[in-house]
């Protein structure tokens, strides 16, 4: 008879002990959960087994004995393994043994009972199954035990005994609580045993993370109610925050760290995969933003800033400039009407002129300006970057006026063309039904129409060219601040915990089988 014995790949090297587990007889297999060291009392492993058998309502019992010849195996030794199995009585009591320095496995499963004598044992052929436990009990493939009876005839006899398998595993979970501050007296290697020290961190990370969340939680709180006041809703606060970047990545982080430091427990796997990947992306923020905040202060480049942002700001202010005294000219060779092209041309250098103005006598505060703004960076790299791109609206505030004014002369023209050209035809725009009538015009009438279409028919190149112009402009910024807020929520969203766990441990993100859900 071929016994399988699953056995945990964490304990191929520790030291000699007992292998305690659970006995699957309709599977004829024994799974191996842990090994007990010596020093132990027999009398605290059944104790301790007792304990597990009553959490997880599974047979837990001695299966038999681990011996890991890491020095040359006594003869004293080899006795003393060989008398547990009168304490721990149990069918059939396996015998593994590893030698030194070699792959070499010796496997027996002894039948005490069925002997003919205690010299000579029962033995029968054992083969040796090795499966990560930390896989097994940290994934989401161990099904229940009973398979409804729908789908009793879909599932084989094997999908049915690794169904115990992982059940039995998954079930165990207080035989593997050995990373308390108190060291138990029965000492135990499994996949949870190694790095004691790390675990006892973890622990007290754990202790502590309720009151600081509940803090935190409090202190969010008080925050969110203070953004509800009705002072900020008045019209040129709520004006204001509907406009800056900066309030509304402001308010999305609020809402991360609410989430992140709430009280209540995920309620599904995908919960708190969102929750954690909420906090690795605040942490990750968090840290691009110190290390910018590092450069910034760093050899004084807020200075240097400072003093290339004035420069930086008439050499725009030129270039716009030349841009205006091209389209008052003859642009690309086209004849444009000469008066309308040199009262918007003035128009728009005089918005320039007040533009300059305003820069250099905001000059001497720059520097302190930026010194301030550049400490946003330690709330998070986004929250700099919103702010930069706050930064950059106001600095071209003068181009988004000039589109405004070309988009609003040029939006009128259109209407009055459109108005006109329906009175041509004997047409007019019912307001009250919202569509076009017929109707009736006399000669005054015509011959008003006929010289306004003349000349916004006339005019409308110039204003087209002008409206063209600054709507490139324009777009040139909202590009680069497009671009700004393509990275804010490329950091914002990007699941960084999952891809951790997709390239390191890709069997936590496992799912149950259809099948056996």
């Amino acid at each position: 008879m071929v016994l399988k014995a699953f056995f945990p790949t964490c304990c191929a090297s520790v030291d000699s002990g007992l292998l305690v587990g659970r006995w699957v007889p309709e599977q004829s297999a024994a799974v191996v959960l842990a090994v007990v060291h010596f020093p132990f009392i027999p009398i605290q492993v059944k104790e301790l087994l007792a304990q597990v058998q009553q959490a997880s309502q599974l047979g837990m019992a001695v299966l038999g004995t681990w011996c890991h010849c890491q020095q040359e195996l006594e003869e004293s030794l080899g006795h003393f393994l060989e008398g547990l199995g009168t304490i721990f009585s149990h069918d059939p009591w396996l015998q593994l043994c590893r030698e030194k320095g070699t792959r070499c496995w010796s496997c027996k499963a002894i039948y005490h009972q069925v002997s003919s004598s205690p010299d000579t044992p029962s033995e029968d052929q054992v083969m040796l199954i090795f499966y990560d436990q930390r896989k097994v009990l940290l994934s989401w493939l161990h099904p229940p035990m009973t398979v409804p009876n729908c789908q009793a005839g879909d599932v084989t006899a094997s999908a049915r005994g690794l169904a115990a398998i992982f059940d039995t595993v998954s079930r165990s979970k207080m035989l593997f609580h050995s990373d308390r501050f108190d060291e138990s007296p029965v000492r135990l290697s499994h996949w949870q045993s190694e790095g004691v020290e790390a675990s006892i961190l973890v622990e007290l990370a754990k202790w502590a993370s309720g009151p600081v969340c509940l803090l935190v939680a409090s202190m969010l709180s008080i925050i969110s109610a203070a953004g509800t006041w009705r002072l900020w809703n008045l019209w040129p606060l709520s004006f204001i925050r509907s406009k800056l970047s900066a309030c509304e990545q402001l308010r999305h982080r609020l809402e991360q760290l609410s989430l992140v430091f709430s009280t209540q427990k995920a309620q599904s796997p995908t919960q708190l995969m969102r929750k954690a990947n909420m906090l690795v992306s605040v942490l990750v923020d968090v840290a691009l933003g110190l290390l910018l905040l590092s450069w910034l202060y760093s050899n004084d480049r807020i200075g240097q800033l400072a003093n290339a942002l004035i420069p930086g700001a008439d050499r725009v202010a030129e270039e716009l400039q030349h841009l205006l005294q091209w389209l008052m000219g003859a642009p690309a060779g086209l004849k444009m009407n000469r008066a309308l092209d040199q009262v918007l041309g003035r128009f728009f250098l005089y918005h320039i002129h007040l533009w300059i103005s305003y820069i250099h006598l905001m000059s001497p505060f720059i520097e302190h300006i930026l010194w301030h703004v550049g400490l946003s960076a330690c709330l998070g790299l986004t929250i700099a970057l919103s702010i930069l791109s706050d930064i950059i609206a106001l600095l071209t505030f003068h181009i988004y006026c000039f589109y405004v004014y070309g988009a609003r002369l040029y939006c009128l023209k259109i209407y009055g063309l459109s108005s006109l050209w329906r009175l041509f035809r004997g047409k007019k725009w019912n307001v009250l039904r919202q569509r076009v009538d017929s109707c009736s015009y006399d000669l005054d009438q015509l011959f008003i129409g006929t010289l306004l279409f003349t000349i916004l028919i006339f005019l409308l190149p110039t204003t087209a060219l002008y409206y063209l112009v600054f709507t490139l402009l324009r777009l040139l910024v909202v590009t680069v601040q497009g671009l700004i807020h393509l990275l804010m929520d490329f950091i914002n969203s990007l699941p960084l915990y999952s891809l951790g766990l997709r390239l390191c441990r890709p069997y936590r993100l496992a799912d149950k089988p259809t099948a056996l859900q």
